[in-house]
């Protein structure tokens, strides 16, 4: 008995120097600015009109990275070159800025850069690349190199060196790039994403992937992304999956959406799970009716405002999906906007009417409130109310992290941080 209590205890302790993590830190404290806000909408809108269903150069509609709160560290090449990146279940690409970009490409040259010519396991690609943004194109080539990710180290990742990047979305942006997080079926240039690649390699124990987004201003991490599983210890209670119901995003139905005994989703509604916004966003009249019922007034943009001192009197909203109720109060949707020193409430809910059928995007608002998991090996989507964790702490415990002993291979953890600015809770 004693020898079997040693054997697990040092098998325990081989598993847990074996998970990395990489502590990051919130770039800034504080409420973002009215401006700030107004901006992130206007790119949320921009970029779903001109991208979704656009005959324009391989279209990615779904992100708002300004507005992302939460990115984190990955290496491409060897040595390794560091990039800060959002991992964005909205999209299925990686992108960083080249070292051959423009003179021209302010966002290029105030970022990090990649640089062929110092990675030993650089591989030429060169096929030209683009996305469509609502300010322009996004455009550069492939090339392919190794990817490093906590401690998990890929080859022959094929990724996007960014030569030109449209407007000032990126020149503002706290991190570098973009980490796709999709289906390889809306996949630029049919390139390999890089969690497909993972499970290619092995590198990882099960096809699904994990996001807990922290946000408490007060802890020093935003929050992780764990690869191969799922972090048990930041669950509190059952799961709820929901099937996948078009293999591109992570696209579900949704039962109902109620306020106030009001559905605003007759019928059942089509909704996506994406890291790569901070709002939610549903079909205008769907907003209009939301606002109107807690007497909210329109920003300019597309929000809508209301007096600071009413809000803990508003209502929950309630997401029903596969028969079991998620529900956000108003600590939840409320986000507290600054402008001249005055605060103001804005609901983290915008109008956005799509050109292919009505659709609500549950990004961070959501995310933020439940632990998300993304399926990739059964198509589903989980989610689960999130136990207040200890990952900020230095003896933090991962619980059942990992999926079992000697010889198969761990999950690994990736904290994040928040992005800033960003709209904060």
């Amino acid at each position: 008995m004693r020898l079997l209590c040693l054997l697990t205890f040092a098998v325990a302790f081989v598993l847990s120097s074996n998970v990395a993590r990489i502590p990051l830190h919130p770039i800034r404290k504080g409420h973002r600015s009215f401006s700030e806000l107004r901006d992130s909408v206007k790119i949320i809108r921009d970029r779903w009109t001109v991208g979704y269903g656009s005959s324009g150069p391989h279209p990615e509609p779904l992100e708002n990275y300004l507005d992302a709160q939460y990115y984190g560290q990955i290496e491409l090449g060897t040595p390794g070159q560091k990039f800060m990146v959002v991992f964005d279940t909205g999209s299925s690409n990686l992108w960083v800025p080249s070292k051959k970009c423009s003179w021209f490409d302010v966002a290029c040259w105030v970022h990090r850069r990649y640089d062929s010519a110092k990675s030993s396991t650089y591989k030429k690609n060169g096929t030209d690349f683009a996305i469509q943004y609502g300010t322009g194109s996004l455009k550069g080539f492939l090339s392919t190199d190794t990817i490093k990710l906590s401690d998990i180290r890929a080859p022959d990742q094929t990724f996007a060196e960014a030569t030109q990047q449209p407007g000032l979305v990126f020149v503002m942006a706290k991190f570098d790039g973009i980490l796709g997080m999709a289906f390889n079926s809306i996949s630029v240039d049919n390139v390999e994403p890089v969690f497909y690649n993972l499970l290619r390699h092995k590198l990882i124990a099960d096809p699904v992937f994990a996001f807990y987004l922290d946000r408490n201003e007060a802890d020093v991490i935003g929050g992780e992304l764990m690869l191969g599983g799922y972090n048990a210890s930041l669950i509190d209670g059952p799961i709820t999956y929901a099937p996948v119901t078009r293999e591109a995003y992570w696209e579900f139905r949704t039962d109902k959406i109620e306020l106030k005994g009001v559905n605003l989703c007759e019928g059942g509604c089509a909704a996506i799970a994406d890291t790569g916004t901070s709002l939610i966003t549903g079909p205008t009249e769907k907003i209009e009716k939301l606002a109107e019922i807690m007497k909210a007034r329109p920003v300019p943009g597309g929000t809508y405002f209301v007096p600071c001192e009413n809000t803990t009197s508003l209502p929950p909203l309630t997401f029903t999906i596969q028969s079991v109720q998620f529900v956000l109060n108003p600590e939840d949707y409320i986000l507290k906007v600054t402008q001249f020193g005055y605060t103001m409430c804005v609901l983290g809910f915008m109008g956005l009417d799509l050109p292919k059928y009505p659709m609500w995007i549950l990004g961070d608002v959501f995310i933020g409130k439940y632990y998300s998991i993304f399926d990739l090996g059964q198509k589903r989507v989980g989610f689960a109310k999130v136990k207040k964790p200890s990952i900020n702490q230095p003896t933090a415990a991962y619980g059942p992290v990992f999926r079992s002993f000697a010889g198969e291979n761990l999950r690994k953890v990736v904290p994040m941080a928040r992005l800033y600015p960003a709209i904060q809770v």
